[in-house]
């Protein structure tokens, strides 16, 4: 898969082991992606970087690909995936890496900064912003269903199983097309029975940045692990907002900036997509230089504009 000068290998890093796909020899980037997704989600980054004289390494985050993943579901906390990270780190004798997120692996990003700022250089965050724990927050699950209801997304993936079960009778195939391709620009549903069957199983044209030899890469691995390690992550939300008590309060301060489409669909749900705007972060993560939304382009922006994202991280790397 994705050949072309990408190494393999697997590390034991907090106890599991972990897939890496690297590339290049040089400052260390760690790539961290998203749901549904796997290290092939950088595929353009590691060979781009690598070019430009860095070690692109790109995990595959527990739960995912061919990493382990624990059966429990609270093994999937924070906690849980940045001590991975950290052992990944001390694996292949990395003091302090650029680090670079996307989606879930945003949020990872987030909080390996907070808790391990001495571990990374500089912070480049696609799509997924900073959310400071508040005495006044409650959990996150909770609110969500409060202002989106049962059908909001996350809010469906909560039950263990359920989820899954109603992807299989789709087709591994069809929910990850749909997936990869057609996230809507406002608040993510997915409604229950015949109605999900209905908006998942259409017909979609792949856009020019995903091809069906790609798309097939996505669809083999998923044959192979299935979802549940990714939906962990969300079942775990609540968990990780209690846990995170202790730093209520706190700021990132690592060097960041931030990327994000305008048709993503986060920055486009009311109460979530204010706090990407660049005077609200500043607040909270004080060394932000830059929050940059970019035109035209959805949520999967590593990939719709490869070029321009690489070019984005590479000017702003390039200064530490």
């Amino acid at each position: 898969m994705e050949g072309n000068g990408i190494e393999h290998r697997t590390v034991r890093a907090n106890g599991i082991n972990i897939h890496l796909a690297e590339k290049g020899e040089g400052p260390i980037i760690l790539f961290l992606h998203g749901f549904p997704e796997f290290w092939y989600s950088w595929r353009h980054q590691l060979h781009s970087f690598a070019s430009l004289g860095y070690r692109a390494v790109a995990p595959d985050l527990r739960g995912y690909g061919d990493s382990d993943a624990p059966a429990d579901v609270d093994s999937y906390t924070c906690f849980h995936v940045v001590g991975d990270l950290i052992g990944v780190l001390d694996a292949i004798g990395a003091d302090k890496v650029f680090v670079v997120g996307h989606d879930w692996g945003a949020l990872i990003a987030w909080n390996l900064c907070l808790f391990r700022p001495d571990r990374v250089k500089a912070l480049v965050n696609l799509c997924v912003g900073f959310s400071p724990k508040s005495a006044a927050n409650k959990p996150p699950i909770e609110t969500l269903r409060t202002f989106y209801g049962d059908e909001y997304y996350m809010c469906r993936f909560q039950e263990p199983g359920a989820i899954e079960t109603e992807f299989a009778e789709i087709g591994n195939d069809k929910v990850l097309k749909y997936f990869l391709t057609s996230l809507p620009a406002s608040p993510f549903y997915l409604p229950r029975g015949k109605a999900l069957r209905e908006q998942l199983d259409v017909p979609i044209t792949l856009p020019s940045w995903l091809s069906e030899d790609e798309l097939k890469c996505y669809v083999t691995q998923y044959e192979k692990t299935g979802f549940t390690g990714g939906l962990n992550y969300y079942r775990n939300f609540d968990l990780s907002w209690e846990l995170t008590a202790p730093w209520t309060g706190s700021k990132v301060e690592v060097p960041t900036k931030f990327i994000v489409g305008e048709l993503d669909l986060t920055y486009n749900t009311p109460g979530i997509g204010e706090s990407m705007n660049f005077d609200v972060m500043k607040k909270h993560v004080p060394l932000l230089e830059d929050v940059v939304i970019m035109k035209g382009v959805g949520h999967f922006v590593q990939k719709e504009k490869a070029d321009e994202v690489n070019q984005l991280i590479h000017d702003f790397f390039r200064k530490f």
